[in-house]
């Protein structure tokens, strides 16, 4: 069986007066028009991917707003390849140069009709023609479930004192490259040691301290939990009119949390992994995107 080709990239937008402008770079060795996006670095986590070969190929620092749909082809040599997109803004900084002139030769912003039509190939222009439907993204929250600690039954001591194992420690090192590429300025966890853990390496990377929310935490009698996610829904909506938050919850309040906030009955799709997590992409006080980290 063939192994799938995984890559990454983005669907790179900046203000344009009263408009905005979409990246599209040329590469001499195809001599085609593309996103930026290139194939990940072994291990490499997808979203790290996507900001790398964005920065690569077109010398801009971007900021990640929400997934965009995948899209999926086989190549020339018969290859299955995936290519996971992500929409992303472009940062206040200067550009560099492209890093590699022999893969990018020329970076142009254009207008999303002009960006279209430059475009070589379908799947780039229909992920521009989806991104332009988009409400703007204003504000975005990152949002974790614990990393794996273990069992329960296998701790004597109290349960908030039960810590994340060394699985627990390779994820939370895995949650904190994802979410550090959103530039969250305020570290959140719910009041057990294994979920400020899940976030140690993400405050190690961005300096920031990690502050206690009970808010955030599993209620002890499970006929508590929808008044707890009544509250966490709560919270989250103040936290998104501040500076930007990375987030550190539980299973039993994450999937009902998240139905809450989407508008949904049923919190089944919501329900999250130990050590994975969600991006919640919002236009003004409205949920446009969930996307899964």
């Amino acid at each position: 069986m063939t192994d799938t080709v995984r890559a990454a990239g983005g669907v790179l937008w900046r203000p344009a007066g009263d408009g905005v402008e979409i990246c599209v770079v040329h590469r001499p060795y195809l001599a085609d028009w593309s996103l930026p996006k290139g194939k990940l670095d072994g291990s490499e986590h997808s979203l790290a991917a996507a900001v790398r070969e964005v920065f690569e190929e077109t010398g801009v620092r971007a900021q990640p707003q929400l997934r965009l749909p995948e899209v999926a082809y086989t190549m020339a040599n018969g290859v299955p390849k995936t290519v996971d997109f992500w929409l992303m803004r472009a940062g206040d900084g200067p550009a560099a140069d492209p890093q590699d002139p022999t893969e990018v030769d020329a970076v142009l912003w254009l207008p999303p009709r002009e960006a279209v039509a430059r475009l070589t190939y379908p799947d780039d222009r229909r992920l521009v023609e989806y991104v332009v439907k988009l409400p703007p993204v204003t504000a975005v929250t990152v949002l974790v479930r614990h990393a794996h600690a273990g069992r329960r039954k296998d701790f004597a001591g109290n349960d908030a004192l039960r810590p994340i194992d060394d699985r627990g420690r390779a994820e939370a090192e895995t949650i904190g490259v994802a979410a550090a590429l959103f530039a969250p300025r305020r570290l959140i966890a719910a009041t057990p040691l294994r979920c400020r853990q899940t976030l140690e390496p993400l405050a190690r990377t961005l300096g920031l301290p990690i502050v206690t929310d009970a808010a955030f935490a599993e209620p002890g009698d499970p006929e508590d939990v929808p008044a707890r996610v009544k509250a966490a829904a709560a919270r989250i909506v103040e936290l998104r009119d501040g500076e930007r938050a990375a987030i550190c919850s539980q299973g039993k309040v994450i999937p009902d949390l998240l139905a809450l906030l989407d508008g949904a009955e049923d919190p089944a799709p919501y329900k999250t992994r130990k050590g994975d997590g969600w991006v919640l992409s919002w236009s003004g006080d409205r949920l446009v995107a969930l996307s899964r980290l």
